[in-house]
């Protein structure tokens, strides 16, 4: 593992676990802004300096194995590309009490100036970036079509940045993103019957295995935000989802999610066919994808 470098170690907090009893998606994405910092600090890029900041553009994560309460966990990152207007950095999210990989993250960083305009790596600073860069062996990601029109899609959450969630889209403000499209998630399994109360009574849940997120705008202090999301397919036991938040005063758009899950069994640990009902009803639903 040469050129891989050690950006985080913890453990996953009791606070931090969800109604299926393990990590939150979001707390994923916050070990990952903490692992961004100590990377970008170990290859000497400065998070935020000399009038330009390093935002998330996108990122592809697959979640392989689950975490819960006390698991123990360590994340090792490296770049493993460099572009003319950027980086990709690889992250492994490690289970070190089962010794296994338990989350994998893709990550595409981009330089940009004081108002959201793209800065252009130097020749020299992508030559010295791109000697630091390990071997990514992890399967390309299949590029997910989006809605064809955001009309089909629903409201499903709504709030304000608060000043401790603002910074553009940079390492540290990752979870303010995913909080909100996780409320949006709970909403939207509720509008063909996945309700709380559902979930409660039958021990069932939602567990995503994989998300690929982007940023096309940056967070600021008091924005209202408002989401809204759609089923793009429903499959025997799958489900894939698409949100989109935009900012509530002008509509434009701050960053999109693709979201997949399984109707998770929380007794068995395994994923567990929709029933017939909730099946039908969520086909009803589902929104047409562009392309």
């Amino acid at each position: 593992m040469t050129g891989w470098i050690e950006t985080y170690r913890g453990v996953v907090y009791r606070w931090e676990v969800d109604h299926n009893d393990h990590l939150t998606v979001a707390y994923y994405f916050s070990r990952l802004g903490e692992a961004t910092l100590a990377l970008l600090e170990a290859l000497g890029l400065a998070p935020e300096g000399d009038g330009c900041a390093w935002i998330t553009a996108d990122c592809h994560v697959r979640y392989v194995h689950e975490l819960r309460a006390g698991d123990i966990l360590h994340v090792r990152s490296a770049p493993v590309a460099v572009e003319r207007d950027g980086l990709v950095t690889g992250h492994e999210l490690v289970d070190d009490g089962a010794g296994r990989v338990a989350s994998t993250f893709e990550q595409r960083l981009r330089p940009v100036g004081r108002g959201g305009e793209p800065v252009e790596l130097p020749p020299g600073e992508r030559e010295r970036l791109q000697r630091r860069c390990v071997a990514w062996e992890r399967p390309r990601r299949e590029r997910r079509p989006r809605p064809a029109s955001l009309d089909g899609l629903r409201d499903a959450a709504r709030d304000t940045i608060r000043s401790w969630e603002a910074g553009g889209s940079g390492p540290a403000t990752l979870a303010a993103y995913v909080h909100r499209f996780s409320a949006a998630n709970s909403h939207l399994l509720a509008a063909f019957g996945m309700t709380p109360p559902y979930m409660r009574e039958r021990r069932r849940g939602f567990s995503t295995f994989e998300f690929q997120f982007a940023a096309t705008g940056v967070l600021r202090p008091g924005t209202p935000v408002a989401v809204r999301s759609g089923l793009l397919h429903v499959g025997n036991s799958s489900l894939r989802l698409f949100h989109v938040m935009l900012d509530a005063r002008t509509g434009a758009e701050l960053a999109s999610l693709h979201q997949a899950g399984v109707h998770f069994d929380q007794e068995a640990r395994r994923p567990d066919p929709l029933p017939a009902d909730l099946a039908e009803r969520a086909r009803a639903l589902v929104v047409p994808a562009s392309g």
